[in-house]
């Protein structure tokens, strides 16, 4: 899968690693997207990110769900408890 912006990814390394994310921005030059999740990671302050440290989901948000804090959150939370069910995964 190729990244874009809207993109969910998973995080695969660091302090956010198995978190969904979305990826804001791209720094394709150099391997870099700037994510955020709406809640530890606000659009505000994004988080840098190697790209090789992210796992691509086959999910693309529409710029709608990506425009603010609280409707990003509650589209990636509907996502994870998506792919949680499909997964078989109680928490």
């Amino acid at each position: 899968m190729e990244l874009k912006i809207g993109s969910v990814v998973r995080s695969k390394a660091g302090r956010d690693k198995g978190s969904f994310l979305v990826v804001v921005s791209l720094c394709e030059q150099n391997g870099y997207v700037n994510v955020c999740d709406g809640k530890e990671r606000p659009l505000e302050r994004p988080k840098r990110k190697n790209a090789c440290h992210l796992a691509v989901t086959n999910t693309v948000l529409p710029p709608e769900d990506t425009a603010a804090n609280h409707r990003l959150k509650k589209a990636l939370n509907a996502f994870a408890s998506a792919q949680d069910k499909t997964q078989g995964r109680c928490f």
